[in-house]
């Protein structure tokens, strides 16, 4: 797996998850459950990895200028 989640996007990932897991400390009844949801954005933000990225081919990492010359 080649990491494909460049600084930014992964620190807006974390917050996103972080939000949406605050859910369920929020919400009530079943709609609490929703906040799991937050799990997704951290573990691809922790991975590096997101897979709908690699299927419509998207990349949000620098490239290295060094290895253009």
């Amino acid at each position: 797996m080649k990491s494909n989640i460049g600084t930014v996007d992964k620190i807006i990932r974390y917050v996103i998850g972080i939000i949406l897991l605050c859910l369920l400390f929020f919400l009530k009844g079943n709609a609490r459950y929703w906040g799991l949801l937050g799990l997704i954005p951290i573990l691809t933000a922790a991975f590096g990895y997101c897979p709908l990225y690699k299927i419509f081919g998207i990349s949000t990492v620098k490239k290295d200028n060094k290895s253009e010359k």
